[in-house]
């Protein structure tokens, strides 16, 4: 008898467990998610086309051409290398959780809980950073047509803003992923298309930065690429996770970094003029209306799917967090229908909104601001990196290029918060090294409060999509109680008994 023709035998004579085994995260709805949405989420959440742009101004005001080309590309490389660790994960973990819950499989809780804190803070203020320039560039949009709205008008705008995206994120993940990435495809094909025909740049006011010009455009290159891991959040709701997403966090550095490298090359060679002087100057820079308008509308589009694959993302992270009783049980709530997360949506939408109301009150995004949130994510980023190492080791699964592509990819990151820090102490201003212990002085309360108050929730800390008993054979699989308390699958069931 054939193995198939055991099996089946096996599957007639089989009794279920008294308990069906369900994925702790089924209730985000299980494999709904194209590879192309996907993919769409992940660039989406690095605003290729406003980085196109952004890049190629940092460079030019801070008068780095040639250092700026290798610094971006340089940049890529070590992303790519965080990439290589966040893949080691995304080939055995299928996780809400994204990086929080990898960091806690290789280096436990206090660690996960620390990398939770910096991914918040990243996505959190990404969306209300790309929610306030979007906005602010649908107001300039709104200028050059002849419309000027002031005072509570501004507030309408953003309000408005914040009531659609938060409409397209709780319409569904598959609506949002698709309209953000036909939005985004739109605006990177017209800028790219500008600078392949455009000239050199009008001249720029310089600036005097109170750190090394290099350090600027890497940081910026950085927090440009950062977001391929968004594509990690979606894993449970996607078909074939194990390979979609590992494809997608792989492919999107790579992707992005081309493009910023194209940008870069641009301004070296001078092909970006067009765009950067429709970009500062508008019509007075000599660029047409047509193209102003144009360019506006690409950035407005950008901003705004940045903003909403962000906050999409952060949504799923409190929802496995609060899965797992790390924060309220009230954001566990997910629509029936629509099956997305709609009360850990509207408090993210809130909290994006508010800030972007604050930094409009601000006159703009202070500085301190941009350099925390880009700080965080590299402390977020090195404890990936370190955590697949010891992952792998743990498994005995540990190679030469693993533990390279991790050692070294922390390395370069923990490089560039030290150079941070340097300058930052020569300046007189110390937010990197501040938002560096702020993560970890708040993981470290976060882990002895939960020690203290919700010990079971540590040890749930780590929650991942499981095979429930309809994705197995009957009689083929062998179940037991996990540490939740919940039936799982633990092995195969080679007796033709199952167990519970």
């Amino acid at each position: 008898m054939t193995a198939l023709a055991d099996a089946l035998a096996r599957s007639f004579a089989a009794g279920e467990p008294e308990r069906p085994a369900l994925s702790p995260l089924r209730a985000l709805g299980r494999k709904q998610l194209s590879g192309a949405a996907v993919l769409g989420q992940s660039v989406a959440t690095t605003a290729p086309a406003a980085s196109m742009v952004l890049l190629p101004v940092t460079m030019l005001t801070h008068e780095t051409l040639l250092p700026g080309l290798i610094t971006i590309v340089v940049a890529t490389l070590v992303v790519t290398l965080i990439a290589h660790c966040v893949a080691q994960f995304t080939r055995r973990l299928s996780a809400a959780g994204g990086l929080y819950t990898f960091v806690s499989h290789g280096a436990g809780p206090r660690a996960a809980l620390t990398c939770g804190v910096g991914m918040l803070v990243k996505y959190l203020g990404s969306a209300s950073l790309t929610m306030y320039h979007g906005s602010q560039t649908v107001l300039a949009l709104a200028d050059q047509l002849g419309i000027t709205v002031r005072g509570w008008g501004i507030a309408a705008v953003y309000l408005s803003i914040a009531v659609l995206i938060g409409a397209v994120l709780v319409r569904g993940v598959r609506f949002a992923a698709i309209a953000i990435l036909a939005v985004e495809a739109c605006s990177l094909a017209f800028i790219v298309g500008l600078m392949l025909v455009s000239g050199p740049a009008a001249p720029v006011t310089q600036v005097a930065p109170n750190v090394p010009a290099v350090l600027t455009v890497a940081m910026v290159a950085l927090f440009a690429l950062a977001g391929f891991e968004s594509a990690t959040f979606f894993a449970p709701e996607t078909r074939r996770p194990l390979v979609t997403v590992t494809r997608t966090v792989l492919l999107t550095p790579v992707l992005c970094g081309a493009l910023f490298i194209f940008a870069s090359w641009a301004t070296w060679s001078g092909h970006a003029g067009a765009v950067v002087n429709a970009y500062l100057h508008g019509t007075a820079g000599g660029s047409s209306l047509v193209v102003v308008l144009l360019l506006d509308a690409g950035l407005t589009c950008s901003w705004l799917g940045s903003s909403m694959a962000s906050a999409n993302a952060a949504s799923r992270l409190v929802y496995s967090m609060s899965v797992e009783g790390v924060l309220p049980r009230v954001f566990t709530r997910v629509g029936p229908r629509l099956r997305t997360p709609h009360v850990a949506l509207t408090v993210i939408i809130g909290i994006v909104t508010a800030a972007g109301l604050t930094f409009v009150a601000l006159d703009g995004v202070p500085a301190p601001v941009k350099a925390a949130v880009r700080t965080a994510l590299a402390v977020a980023y090195v404890l990936v990196a370190v955590a697949a190492v010891l992952f792998l080791a743990r498994i005995d699964e540990l190679n030469r290029l693993d533990c390279a592509a991790g050692l070294l990819g922390a390395a370069a990151l923990v490089a560039v918060l030290g150079h941070l820090t340097v300058s930052d102490a020569r300046s007189g201003v110390l937010v990197a090294p501040a938002t560096v212990l702020a993560v970890l002085v708040v993981g470290a309360v976060w882990y002895r409060f939960l020690w203290c108050a919700r010990p079971r929730s540590l040890t749930a800390i780590g929650v991942f999509d499981s095979p429930e008993s309809a994705d197995v054979l009957p009689g083929a699989g062998a179940f037991a109680v996990n540490a939740r308390g919940a039936i799982a699958l633990v092995g195969a069931n080679r007796t033709g008994r199952g167990e519970s």
